[in-house]
């Protein structure tokens, strides 16, 4: 008999999907969640052994992709198929890279997700190698884009970092030169410093990178 997890966040998926799922002679489904939270508390649930997790990776409080790892290692022989909306391929390949080892789109039929979770739980394998190493390519060259964008912010001086929060706060140029007894000119010459050290075309593109890795915050 097949044990099955079914993570989901719309019940209207995964209650419907668990039901069916249900009538296949070989399957039961052990558990249901709608959250990285309720998924957790399935998988470590003592007597809930998973063969196989269906995983939505959009759930409310994270990403889907998060549980694979938790999922191989309280169970490490189940496999997770994500089951999704998302095309974009970062996402995919964190999800890959994670551990899952099939792909489905929403768009799928019961019966394709069926057939996936009976050819799952049986060991075969719904990603080629090449799937697979093109995913960790994909995510090692996001990880070094990381590392180097990290960089680039240490780069900036302590008056460069003050200009650029600054700016996340909303002021202008002459009330920045207000604030720090400098000349508009000046925070000028420093705005185009940051944008070459941080390679933004840009001071709203300078923002949002600096949001995304916490270097500034907006209130």
């Amino acid at each position: 008999m097949t044990r099955i997890l079914v993570i989901d966040d719309h019940a209207t998926t995964r209650e419907p999907l668990s039901f069916m799922l249900e009538q296949e002679d070989d399957f039961t489904v052990v558990g249901q969640a709608g959250s990285i939270e309720e998924a957790r508390a399935a998988i470590l649930e003592p007597e809930s052994h998973i063969d196989v997790a269906v995983v939505d990776l959009g759930l409310p409080d994270g990403s889907g992709e998060e549980l694979i790892p938790e999922l191989r290692r309280v169970n490490p022989d189940a496999s997770a198929l994500v089951l999704t909306y998302f095309t974009e391929e970062e996402m995919l390949a964190k999800a890959v890279a994670a551990g899952a080892t099939g792909i489905l789109h929403k768009s799928a039929s019961v019966q394709e997700v069926v057939d996936a979770v009976r050819r799952l739980a049986a060991g075969e394998a719904l990603l080629t190698v090449d799937d697979v190493v093109r995913a960790l390519r994909h995510v090692d060259l996001e990880r070094q884009k990381e590392r180097e964008i990290r960089l680039s912010f240490e780069k900036l001086t302590e008056r460069e970092q003050d200009i650029l929060q600054a700016l996340a706060d909303g002021l202008s140029d002459r009330e920045i030169a207000e604030r720090y007894f400098i000349s508009p000119a000046t925070v000028r010459t420093h705005v185009t410093n940051v944008l070459s050290k941080l390679n933004a075309a840009s001071r709203l593109q300078a923002l949002v990178v600096a949001v995304r890795f916490g270097i500034v915050t907006i209130d």
